[in-house]
């Protein structure tokens, strides 16, 4: 009985032991762990003074995505040799000159895609990468600070596409207005008298027009996590069929140093585009016959595109 009770013992002291020490380390990580955190808030607060003081900033982040597959034999879809695949990347990249009494901030966003299918049955099919997503727009905004938050300012911005038509269209913003920064990171431009040219070859339906111009973007990186979204919007005075706006919208996080999963997508809206798109489809000897399309009876549809894929930034 004795020995018994020696040994309960003994466990039970090796237990209050076990305990007692992971209470005391527990104890030492909590106070090792506060002694961090008050060096990370003091690296922050020394991060913001530096990103305050005047100069360039610059960055770059996007998406790269793909696929590529191939089939032999495969019964069970309508095509059963054939290879195919996907490519695309994004690309969000910035130089902003910030000083005491003026700002030029430059800002350069693409996305590109392509994708292919080649029945490997059919000789005389086209077994190359064609582009799908063309994007291609560039900015340049210059102001002159009156306050704080607000500036007098001017803007380029140059719009189009480059694996196909390129130029056509093509569009180029000039105007100038003010510039409004309510918050760190978000830049609000209005633009009262802007110009509209529009780019195109031919006998088009696309014309340049006077107008109101109104961008507004916000760019930010809160640690592993970057992310821009940018909306672009021309508002004809001619005529509300040559306005237009642009929405994009560019997220990634960071895994492992510079990589990361991102996404991407945006949305558009330009009627010149749509009428453009339709009377390329139009055929006057089609039986029955069709409607000629105007800028009255046309659907302007709303245009989309997404990417998802691995990211970048440096």
């Amino acid at each position: 009985m004795k020995k018994l009770l020696l040994v309960c013992a003994f466990f039970i002291g090796i237990i209050s032991m076990h305990a007692q020490t992971k209470e005391e380390l527990q104890a030492q990580k909590a106070e090792k762990q506060a002694e961090a955190d008050a060096a990370q808030a003091e690296a922050n607060a020394l991060q913001a003074q530096i990103d305050a003081l005047p100069g360039w900033r610059t960055g770059a982040f996007g998406t790269i995505g793909g696929s590529l597959s191939n089939f032999n034999n495969w019964y069970a879809q309508g095509t059963p040799n054939n290879s195919s695949g996907n490519i695309g990347f994004t690309f969000n990249g910035y130089a902003n000159l910030i000083q005491e009494k003026f700002f030029w901030r430059n800002a350069l966003t693409t996305n590109l895609n392509w994708v292919k299918l080649d029945n490997k049955d059919d000789p005389n099919d086209d077994d190359s990468f064609n582009p799908t997503t063309d994007v291609f727009n560039l900015s340049s905004l210059y102001g002159r600070n009156i306050t704080k938050t607000l500036a007098i300012s001017g803007l380029m911005e140059y719009r189009t596409t480059l694996l196909d038509n390129f130029n056509d269209p093509g569009y180029l913003d000039l105007g100038v207005g003010a510039t409004w920064t309510p918050i760190e990171n978000l830049i609000v431009v209005i633009h009262p008298l802007n110009y509209n040219f529009v780019f195109s070859s031919g006998d088009t339906v696309f014309e340049s027009s006077l107008g109101a111009k109104i961008v507004a973007d916000y760019t930010r990186q809160i640690g592993a996590i970057n992310f821009k979204t940018n909306l672009s919007m021309f508002q004809s005075y001619k005529s509300s069929d040559f306005s237009n706006w642009t929405w994009t919208n560019s997220f990634s996080y960071t895994l492992w140093k510079m990589i990361g999963v991102g996404f991407d997508f945006g949305l558009r809206s330009n009627k010149q585009e749509a009428l453009n798109y339709v009377l390329g489809q139009f055929d006057p000897l089609a039986v029955p016959a069709q409607t000629e399309p105007t800028f009255e009876n046309i659907d302007n549809d709303l245009q989309t595109y997404y990417t998802v894929g691995l990211s970048y930034k440096f």
